[in-house]
């Protein structure tokens, strides 16, 4: 059940329009959301999110509308949000700040300190989870944040950026994550880094100057690259093609 825009409008001041009249559908899997830094990505899904509100339009999951204060709970329960800055709670251990993060969302605080060590294992930081969350490093950091949204059985997680700062070994940690989802679980997957596109992903969103240039499968995506490119090299000349000047392309 993808997260739908209705004619969305959104701007940090009265001059600065991110999102203008955006109506779009998220698609159903696991979808790779491509734009450059500024194209509005954070943005868009902080407004999936319920983080931030339109100024026009609605933000919909299913029946539930961020929008409307009594469908917040329910919405914040199904929808799961990584922002780009993964922060330690102080004096929680990693286990602690696993748990908080669901007892946040609703779980009983004996069933949010169990799974809190499922989500750990399933990020492989179930050792470190007595440890204080301040100690840990900036990718070690990252990946408790997937753990944070992944503890309470949402059906969507919005992850922006959920690879930055982690080295080869703790990408591939995630990349597992990612394969292993219930198929009822729909990922949306934040950055401007292709190199896992054809891998990891069912769908590919590209966001241009806050407009949706792209949506379509990984193949539809890859056949926007010049045909004499070299195969490792398809999915980032099929990104420049869609996020540059040239016309914008639909699937």
């Amino acid at each position: 059940m993808p997260i739908n825009f209705r004619h969305c409008t959104f701007g940090y001041g009265r001059r600065s329009k991110i999102l203008d009249d955006l109506t779009f559908q998220f698609p159903v899997g696991n979808t790779v959301f491509l734009g450059v830094n500024g194209a509005g990505k954070s943005t868009m899904l902080s407004l999936a999110a319920s983080v931030r509100v339109p100024a026009v339009g609605r933000v919909r999951y299913g029946e539930l509308r961020t929008d409307r204060r009594s469908d917040l709970a329910e919405y914040r329960r199904q929808v799961a949000w990584l922002p780009q800055q993964a922060q330690a709670v102080a004096g929680l251990t990693v286990r602690e700040q696993v748990a908080y993060a669901g007892w946040l969302k609703g779980m009983r605080r004996s069933h949010a300190r169990r799974r809190a060590v499922e989500a750990l294992r399933w990020v492989e930081m179930e050792p470190f989870a007595d440890r204080k969350a301040s100690q840990l490093s900036g990718g070690q950091l990252r990946r408790v944040a997937v753990a944070q949204a992944l503890i309470h059985d949402a059906e969507v997680l919005l992850l922006d950026e959920p690879t930055a700062g982690l080295d080869p070994r703790q990408r591939r940690v995630f990349q597992n994550v990612l394969h292993r989802l219930p198929d009822h679980v729909h990922a949306i997957v934040s950055t401007h880094d292709v190199a896992d596109v054809e891998t990891d992903f069912d769908n590919v969103v590209v966001l241009d100057g806050g407009r949706i240039v792209f949506s379509g499968t990984v193949d539809g995506f890859l056949a926007h690259a010049p045909n004499d490119i070299a195969p490792g090299r398809r999915a980032e000349a099929a990104f420049h093609k869609l996020s540059g000047p040239e016309e914008s392309w639909a699937s």
